[in-house]
């Protein structure tokens, strides 16, 4: 008797266990077969605004990923170097153009414009630290800086939610980190170097959060 009821505990146990794995691989499925779905559903955020917030933060995952290419090809003198800078400054672009939906063409053309100069006055900083140019060196770091201070002036106008404070921050702070990139590929420093590119990585994903986040507080009938 009692060794029927340990046999029948021991199958019931084996039964629930199948029972919960089964349920949980269909829930896990499930959410990997359709993420957006499942968010909307859990009511995290509407699927528009996750779909915004997953594409701006690749569009800047794509910007430090291929500003890292780039100096990696440049200071390498490697082969493919235009072909990384052509593939940038097409980043710029794409960038430029999400926010056209909200903002208008202009608007989205301008910040285009200043991201492209960004991106060129980098490669001068790069030239000119490679090439122990102190003169141009500091011409380069002074003019970068103060295009980041334009990209953020420009957004702050265009967002109540972006403060102009807080948004000179986040560009100083993505300047300063890829700058201190750049110094350690440079100098050959791989471990610091690698280690400067997860903190420029974590620090670009939460200025694309910060702009998603003023979007959808200026805009939300849109989502």
């Amino acid at each position: 008797m009692q060794r029927n009821f340990f046999i029948g505990a021991l199958i019931g146990l084996i039964l629930g266990f199948i029972i919960g794995w089964v349920m949980v691989n269909t829930q896990i499925q499930s959410q990997i077969t359709n993420p957006k779905q499942q968010t909307a559903i859990a009511g995290t955020v509407s699927t528009k605004e996750l779909d915004l917030r997953m594409n701006m933060r690749k569009l800047w995952e794509d910007h430090i990923t291929w500003t890292r290419m780039y100096m990696v090809s440049a200071i390498a003198d490697a082969d493919d170097k235009d072909n990384v800078a052509q593939r940038l400054l097409k980043n710029q672009e794409d960038i430029g153009n999400a926010i056209k939906a909200y903002y208008g063409n202009d608007a989205g053309d301008k910040l285009t414009s200043l991201l492209k100069t960004h991106i060129t006055t980098a490669v001068e900083l790069i030239d000119a630290a490679q090439n122990n140019n102190q003169t141009a060196l500091n011409a380069a770091n002074t003019k970068w800086y103060n295009n980041a201070n334009d990209i953020a002036d420009f957004l702050s106008s265009a967002n109540p939610n972006w403060p102009n404070d807080q948004m000179r921050t986040m560009m100083k702070d993505h300047l300063d980190l890829t700058k201190q990139e750049a110094l350690d590929i440079i100098n050959k420093r791989f471990d610091a170097d690698i280690a400067d590119y997860d903190k420029v990585h974590e620090q670009i994903l939460n200025m694309a959060d910060m702009l998603s986040a003023g979007i959808v507080k200026q805009f939300p009938d849109k989502f």
